[in-house]
């Protein structure tokens, strides 16, 4: 008789081919024979039966653990026959009690008084230095980059977003700039860079963040007009700033939040002032985190829908005045991250583990089907309360990345990031 697991594995593999070798020994060929093949072990029947209860988690943390193993393909061809043939993980009605109880958990948790902010940044963003550095490009940009012009590498993609959203800002000499979640510095300190005598404050909850930024900042000579402090956006008063950028940190708010995020920003923002939020979308609600990344990435993390977002902003006194989709994007680099940190696994091993390593090899090649398969998307709106103050049509967008691109010519070499 079949297995349990053997036979949810056959209804969902249609197309492609895969070699699955079960606990017990038996090897099936599944799928129609087309394209290249993926084999995969169950180092035992404790693995097999978790999976096949809970795959949402069970198949990323057996994969941790070195007892579900891809012995031709690796895990990312695996998860992606998986997606080009269901994009359904509910197959019974103990994975919808699952699902439903995680996300009724998770909607509880985005509203709850305390303050996790801190330690769920923490928890992911203070992490070794070194982990970064085996993967990101030369600015340490941990953020979807714009491949515009297409088939450009990581480097020139990730300066073309900062050119991307800092054409959107209308940068102005002598403006108070404000980053909500300033990562390394990088985009920071070009935004500074790029205008005269720019007044520029990032904040972070991450320790590990703020110690490389004021470091970078120094080196640059930039310490007198970049500031960058270990601020929760929440208590931020008695400072109105004419540009605030915030990208890949609105992620991480909570969608229990969404009110007082863009409240605060209201607060923050110059009557005449302009916003560029970049955030992950998708185009419908979710309600929930996907479990795996929930535990162990990213906790406290919720990626909205547009719908979600708009209300709350309005709401708030906001005015949206522009929107742009940018699709596959952050597929493509995603691919670049995966790539360059699989092939230097032997450093992320010795950083910390082999359970580690493929905990995050997991991560990136799981957020990248979510982008290729999933409809996942990278948002960026842009926000004001004048409805004067950004242009009547969108030219002044090319017009301002084209004076950005002499700026970049002219602008020091950036030094290597140093910890």
């Amino acid at each position: 008789m079949a297995s349990a697991f053997l036979s949810i594995v056959q209804q969902i593999i249609r197309k492609g081919s895969l070699k699955l070798t079960l606990a017990n020994g038996e090897t099936h060929m599944i799928g129609d024979g087309t394209g290249e093949t993926v084999a995969a072990r169950l180092a035992d029947q404790e693995a097999e039966d978790a999976i096949r209860r809970d795959p949402t988690m069970k198949l990323g943390e057996m994969y941790m653990q070195g007892r579900f193993i891809l012995e031709q393909g690796n895990i990312y061809d695996f998860l992606s026959l998986v997606k080009q043939n269901t994009t359904n993980e509910i197959f019974d009605f103990k994975m919808a009690m699952l699902l439903v109880g995680r996300i009724a958990w998770q909607q509880v948790k985005s509203r709850m008084p305390g303050n996790r902010n801190k330690h769920n940044v923490a928890h992911h963003y203070d992490l070794s230095a070194k982990l970064f550095d085996l993967f990101l490009d030369e600015d340490w940009q941990y953020s979807c980059a714009y491949f515009e012009p297409p088939g450009i590498g990581l480097d020139e993609a990730q300066l073309a977003k900062k050119r991307h959203i800092a054409a959107k800002l209308l940068l102005e000499p002598n403006q108070r700039i404000l980053e909500i979640g300033s990562g390394w510095g990088g985009m920071g300190m070009y935004l500074t860079e790029a205008t005269e005598g720019a007044d520029f404050t990032g904040i972070t909850l991450s320790e590990e963040q703020l110690k490389v930024s004021r470091d970078r900042a120094e080196k640059r000579g930039l310490s007198e007009r970049v500031r960058f402090e270990l601020q929760d956006y929440r208590t931020m008063t008695g400072r109105k700033f004419d540009r605030i950028v915030s990208v890949g940190m609105f992620e991480h708010v909570g969608i229990g939040n969404y009110p007082n995020f863009f409240r605060k920003v209201s607060d923050l923002l110059d009557d005449n002032g302009v916003m560029v939020l970049h955030s992950i979308g998708r185009p419908k609600p979710s309600f929930g985190t996907n479990a795996f990344i929930e535990r162990y990435i990213f906790p406290g993390g919720y990626i909205p829908s547009v719908g979600e977002v708009v209300p709350p902003l309005e709401k708030a006194g906001l005015l949206v005045k522009d929107v742009e989709i940018l699709p596959m994007h952050y597929a493509y680099t995603l691919r670049h991250w995966r790539e360059r940190f699989v092939a230097r696994k032997a450093e992320a091993v010795a950083l910390y583990d082999e359970q580690f390593f493929r905990m995050w090899e997991f991560y990136l090649a799981g957020s990248e089907i979510g982008f290729r398969w999933d409809e996942l998307f990278i948002l960026q709106i842009q926000i004001a309360k004048n409805p004067f103050a950004v242009p009547d049509n969108r030219n002044y967008i090319a017009r301002n990345e084209a004076r950005l691109k002499e700026f970049e010519a002219r602008r020091a070499p950036l030094e290597k990031v140093t910890f």
